[in-house]
């Protein structure tokens, strides 16, 4: 199992794909793993070198004491594209995934090449969500996160495909609860509305018209707000990557591909 040590935080990275290939990195969603690309790890893998990652504190990364801050996941992203010898690379991140991406749009540009910001915001609000989620993991641990799947995935879908959707209540499950914890406040704490105009790379927006953790408004202002970004909105909830895994798929490979 690869491991990278990052200022003393080991994290669990994956390759796919031919090594002559340009590199994409995936960040996940809060309460994911490296598994939740694997929709889109074929089709990825004919253009690129993938690299996952398990952001600290998720899946087979180490879960250090909290609070964590925005910037330090988005520095573990760079840390590792050190340790990997990595000098440029697409980035496509998913909700929490896509702040990372903010962020490292902001403070390391010059280790982008094009940028994917799915189902996400500059602000992911309100804080007393934050309050609620984080009170109910400390007293009930990361079983009480059930109800998350409410918020991931359409009724419709969960009800026509109670086995896509298995993978991910068992992920947040056996999510650690300190690092999901520690997480939390970092969304909680991370507000970019001001900023996000000084993102210069090429930007694809991706947003969920049934979204209620981030939605279809924060896209649209995310598109509005960085210059030259395209907009794509899909019929779905949170994680458009699995929900409609072929259109997620198709936006992306042509907007990194152009």
């Amino acid at each position: 199992m690869p491991m990278a040590d990052i200022d003393g935080v080991t994290l669990h990275y994956r390759w796919d794909g031919p090594e002559d290939a340009p590199v994409l990195l995936l960040s996940n969603s809060l309460g994911a793993r490296v598994d939740m690309w694997l929709p889109q790890l074929g089709a990825f893998t004919r253009h690129f070198r993938v690299l996952r990652y398990d952001s600290r504190g998720h899946g087979q990364s180490a879960a250090p004491p909290g609070p964590y801050g925005m910037e330090q996941l988005t520095f573990d992203v760079v840390g590792l594209l050190d340790a990997l010898e990595i000098e440029r690379t697409h980035f496509c991140g998913l909700s929490m995934g896509g702040m990372v991406g903010q962020v490292l749009a902001l403070r390391a540009p010059e280790r982008l090449n094009r940028l994917a910001l799915c189902n996400t915001a500059a602000l992911i609000g309100p804080p007393d969500l934050w309050d609620a989620r984080v009170a109910a993991v400390a007293a009930g641990g990361t079983a009480v996160l059930a109800a998350v799947l409410d918020r991931w995935f359409t009724p419709a879908f969960r009800q026509q495909f109670p086995d896509r959707v298995a993978p991910f209540a068992k992920m947040l499950r056996e999510t650690n609860p300190r690092g999901y914890i520690a997480c939390c406040r970092a969304i909680q704490d991370h507000d970019l509305r001001s900023t996000v105009a000084a993102i210069a790379v090429p930007t694809l927006v991706i947003a969920g018209t049934h979204d209620v953790a981030t939605p279809p408004s924060e896209g649209r202002f995310l598109a509005s707000a960085i210059p030259g970004a395209a907009y794509v909105e899909l019929s779905v909830a949170h994680l458009s990557n699995v929900e409609a895994a072929d259109a997620f798929t198709t936006a992306v490979l042509a907007f990194l591909n152009g």
